[in-house]
């Protein structure tokens, strides 16, 4: 074998073996891009209102962006010190109740082949809630990329349009033009609703174990409200921190909190998010939760907090380009009437 023959044959193998590298680095890149995206629709949703006033864009957007830093400022400041330490107290609960769950299952031959098993199987059941609110460096890094440029995006929104046009034959331009209107568009209704369904039962969550009785309410109606982001799946998973608190207190709080966030969600599900959904972006339940389990297996845990956006924005395209442009079939797109 020559020495180029060699080097091909080596150049070969380096590239595929780096294939899969690069292909979960574009994965990162796209989640990235979809965090910045969302970054720059709340900024442009803030700005609206300011526009409505005749208030140039740019200007609009500083007072958008003033208006969410003190939003969240000022809820730092009400609620920061006593919702951090109701976390935590939140957080303490639910290891106590993991461990009496646990005890209780040692106690019975059943319980204690499950344990067993899980123990077997590698499941680090005590560590699951930590892990998901650990930070890490690369973690940050991402948080600021995606902020910084979801601003510069917002900024100089033209800027990017024309230069994704660009990226197209001339004769395809203007209808890339429209796909990009109608993701725009859909991506900001769908936000105004999220944000809408994450306001409303995160107040009634917390409202709701404040009358059962459970302690740090305030703490289990933010969990709830932030959960709410993830789709379908987020109101399941804030049931469960509510849940193991009441673990800790007694029988009849189990059953009413059981009972509460079953109404709360039956009642989100039959009447807040029709009417929601109804007026903004209406995607179908089992479209949205195929979406949620394909994109959270290839993406992890951040995966699950973008599947819902990357499925809105998958779905307005399919309707747009293949529906709509290639199939010829009538149908309506985000805030068409």
């Amino acid at each position: 074998m020559t020495t180029i023959e060699f080097a091909k044959r080596a150049a070969i193998f380096i590239t595929l073996a780096l294939v899969p590298a690069l292909i979960w680095y574009l994965f990162d890149v796209l989640l990235i891009v979809v965090g910045a995206l969302l970054v720059a629709t709340l900024l442009n949703l803030g700005a609206r209102p300011f526009r409505r006033i005749k208030i140039p864009y740019s200007f609009a957007l500083v007072l958008s962006g003033v208006l969410i830093v003190g939003v969240i400022s000022g809820a730092g400041y009400l609620f920061g010190s006593s919702t951090v330490s109701d976390l935590s107290l939140v957080f303490s609960r639910i290891e106590e109740a993991r461990q009496n769950i646990a005890k209780a299952m040692e106690g019975s031959p059943l319980g204690h082949t499950i344990i067993s098993h899980l123990q077997n199987a590698n499941v680090p059941i005590g560590q699951l809630i930590g892990g998901i609110f650990r930070i890490s460096t690369v973690f940050l890094l991402g948080i600021l990329v995606t902020v910084f440029a979801g601003i510069y995006i917002a900024a100089q929104p033209i800027l990017y349009r024309v230069g994704i046009c660009k990226l197209f034959p001339e004769d395809r331009r203007e209808k890339v033009a429209e796909v990009i209107d109608h993701l725009e568009d859909g991506l900001r209704l769908w936000l105004l609703g999220q944000l809408i369904q994450m306001v409303i039962i995160g107040c009634l969550s917390g409202l709701a174990v404040w009358l059962v009785g459970l302690p740090s309410p305030l703490a289990l109606g933010v969990i709830a409200g932030v959960l709410e982001f993830i789709p379908y799946l987020g109101p399941i998973l804030s049931a469960l921190p509510a849940i193991m608190v009441a673990v800790t207190v007694d029988l009849t709080s189990i059953i009413w909190t059981v009972v509460a966030y079953a109404l709360i969600h039956q009642s989100e599900g039959h009447l807040v998010m029709p009417l929601i959904q109804r007026q903004l972006v209406y995607i179908p339940p089992a479209v949205m939760l195929f979406s949620i389990a394909a994109i959270t297996a290839l993406f992890g845990l951040a995966g699950a907090i973008f599947a819902a956006p990357m499925t809105v924005l998958a779905f307005i395209a399919v309707k747009k380009l293949y529906v709509r442009d290639t199939l010829r079939e009538p149908t309506l797109m985000p805030g068409e009437k």
